[in-house]
């Protein structure tokens, strides 16, 4: 893999993670993945040692604009030590998945130490069956759920044998450190160049969006595409989940088979990602009346992050995202009419473009001065959030991955939540299974269990409702899967 280019100053996308974040609103991501075998300590830090350079971003920290006029920037460490990012986790008796569970909440929990590169790695042997896990912790700051993936492929093998580290390039003469002008020019124009581009981005923008609604097939949608405004527009109901949060984070996860999500979707002529929003609304539908609460006439509203990152940019770091927000009535209780709702609302979403046109809003607001964007950051405490609850979807590959010689069994993944938005999901298909990772604050949030079983329920009803027999997983050949 080639080394990507990568930027030293901070995005207006990416240092927004870092000026959101609080104590109960810690913005990592991350995930469990769980080996059949143990996993040597000593010759994992070697092999992620000696192939570090690949993203020599991990060896950088984030670094405060001197003068208060741009983004931060991302500055080498002096004296790197990886053994301050990998940890070994040391158990007493076998580990249980419901322990491992409870252990990954506390290790996800907690913001991360800025004063050093912002990700952690711990290893954790003595799972039953003589398995092994790996906990990782990024920040969001620095990844999003697609350049995660191409991560994976850097420490990942798709065999037992291990792939010999990449050679690394020979060594740049130090830069000598500027004085105190060229810093401040270094600011002034970091600011401003960045405003530039976030202005650009506004005009692309504006010029796709009308591109958009001149086309004759468009305009005949209009009045299907005003029905998802009110979504974009006004703050949604509250639900249960929907409270003050702590930063404490409780997890619960759930497997299913990604060859009976694909023959749903085919069934049901949508995608895997209606499959997956199909699902967690009837989940939510059920939870919130388990709770007392009716359902009629009431809505969730989630937070679909949709990647904009081009082929030619997979590898990059950073943040290439947009949302669209998908809102589902909770009333709707046949699975297949629920389906059909998602299946017809994400489809004039996406022929309208919404996520790109909402990437508007975003360069709108990199326009504004960098210590502007900063203070509303740090002072942001939003009375009602925009949504109720995250969904990721992050596609993965469809065959075994291998670290050390040791396959990976299953990947759970990690989605960052707070602002009072309790509860998140983070959706991660592999090797033939598609993983839901449920993440909650324990205080918003403490029976993030029940909704785990309401989540099972929901994806066997559609199941069954679709005329879908169980299938057993198949080993595929080396290609990734498509949704």
């Amino acid at each position: 893999m080639s080394q990507p280019e990568l930027n030293r100053r901070l995005s207006t996308l990416d240092a927004a993670f870092l000026y959101l974040e609080k104590k109960e609103a810690p913005l990592h991501i991350g995930g469990t993945s769980v080996f059949d075998g143990e996993i040597s300590f000593d010759e994992f830090v070697n092999h992620v040692e000696e192939r570090l350079h690949i993203f020599p971003r991990y060896t950088q920290k984030v670094v405060p604009d001197p003068f208060n006029l741009s983004h931060p920037t991302w500055e080498f460490v002096q004296d790197f030590d990886i053994r301050n990012h990998i940890f070994k986790v040391d158990v007493k008796k076998p580990v249980k998945q419901k322990d491992l569970i409870e252990l990954a909440g506390k290790l996800l929990s907690g913001v991360m130490d800025r004063n050093k590169p912002l990700w952690e790695l711990y290893i954790v042997n003595g799972l039953e069956g003589g398995r092994s896990a790996m906990i990782s912790k990024i920040h969001h700051c620095m990844v999003d759920g697609i350049s995660g993936v191409d991560l994976m492929k850097v420490l990942f093998d798709i065999s037992p044998k291990v792939s010999p580290a990449p050679p690394k390039p020979e060594a740049k003469p130090e830069e000598p450190k500027p004085d105190a002008t060229r810093v401040f020019l270094d600011s002034l124009l970091g600011s401003m160049q960045e405003g530039m581009n976030r202005f650009m981005e506004l005009q692309a923008g504006l010029l796709q969006l009308t591109q958009t609604f001149t086309n004759p097939q468009m305009i005949a949608a209009l009045p299907h595409i005003s029905g998802v405004l009110p979504a974009v527009s006004t703050p949604p109901p509250l639900l249960p989940f929907n409270r003050q949060c702590s930063g404490e984070r409780r997890l619960a996860w759930s497997e299913y088979s990604f060859a009976e999500a694909r023959s749903i979707r085919g069934v049901l002529n949508g995608s895997v990602n209606d499959v997956v929003l199909t699902v967690l609304s009837g989940a939510v539908s059920n939870y919130v009346e388990s709770h007392g609460q009716s359902t009629e006439g009431r809505s969730v509203r989630f937070m679909v992050p949709v990647s904009l990152r081009q082929k030619e940019q997979r590898g990059a770091l950073g943040n290439l995202i947009s949302i669209l927000p998908v809102e589902i009535p909770l009333d709707i209780k046949d699975p297949l009419a629920r389906f059909k709702y998602v299946n017809q609302k994400t489809s004039v979403m996406k022929a309208a473009k919404l996520a790109e046109g909402l990437g508007m809003l975003g360069a709108l607001v990199g326009i504004m001065p960098a210590p502007v964007q900063a203070a509303v950051g740090s002072i942001a405490n939003l009375p009602v959030p925009p949504f109720n609850m995250v969904a990721t979807n992050v596609p993965g590959p469809q065959v075994p991955l291998y670290l050390l010689g040791k396959k990976m069994i299953a990947q759970y993944p990690y989605v960052p939540i707070g602002y009072a938005i309790g509860m998140g999901c983070a959706i991660f298909s592999y090797d033939q299974k598609l993983t839901f990772g449920l993440s909650s604050d324990a205080q918003a949030m403490p029976d993030v269990e029940k909704f785990k079983e309401f989540l099972d329920a929901s994806f066997e009803e559609l199941r069954t409702k679709a005329g879908v027999e169980k299938i057993e997983p198949q080993v595929m050949g080396a290609t990734a899967s498509k949704q």
